[in-house]
């Protein structure tokens, strides 16, 4: 996945000025493929010179004004492309994981707070994703195909949320129980 291909997506779902793309970001989007504002405006600019979208014409014509963009054909083409072309699961990438097997090596005193602030952490997107189910995805509103597949990709996210919880709380028993045993 590419955030050409992120931001292509979210400006035919609706077209948006940089700002309000980046706010879209923060409450949709971001939550699987995460990018920063200056990462944003930097891709509008290249899709832009690619001829994949362009900013629409003002009203009234004001130096500072906002852009809004919209997606051209070229652009709606590429991104038909890219969702049909097969791609590979990537291999995971997880700083928390790699911090673990330092720690087994080198050792470290903060492992078991930082679990537990991952734990927590997790709960709390699991929650916020479960309310955004609940608020936007009843299942009277699942009965369109691009629905379904905007609640698919919300599910993967607290499946995903729940295979942390889960994970993070068997390595805080584990370590706790090995402690244990340590102390006697």
């Amino acid at each position: 996945m590419s955030l050409p291909h992120a931001i292509l997506t979210a400006l035919l779902e609706k077209p948006s000025s940089g700002l309000e793309l980046t706010r879209r970001f923060d409450r949709s989007i971001g939550y699987f493929w995460s990018s920063t504002h200056q990462q944003i405006y930097r891709e509008l600019g290249k899709l832009e010179q690619a001829g994949y979208i362009r900013a629409l014409p003002a009203a009234v014509p004001a130096r500072g004004q906002r852009k809004e963009y919209e997606v051209l054909p070229a652009g709606r083409e590429e991104l038909a492309g890219w969702v049909d072309t097969p791609e590979d699961p990537k291999p995971l990438r997880a700083a928390l994981l790699l911090r673990m097997r330092a720690a087994a090596v080198v050792g470290g005193t903060g492992l078991r707070e930082e679990l537990e602030r991952h734990l927590g952490l997790h709960r709390a997107q699991l929650e916020e994703y479960l309310a955004i189910e609940t608020r936007d995805f009843p299942a009277e509103r699942r009965r369109t195909e691009p629905d379904r597949l905007r609640h698919l990709v919300l599910r993967g996210g607290i499946d995903l949320e729940r295979f942390w919880v889960e994970w993070l709380t068997h390595a805080l028993a584990e370590l706790a129980a090995a402690a244990r045993e340590d102390e006697r």
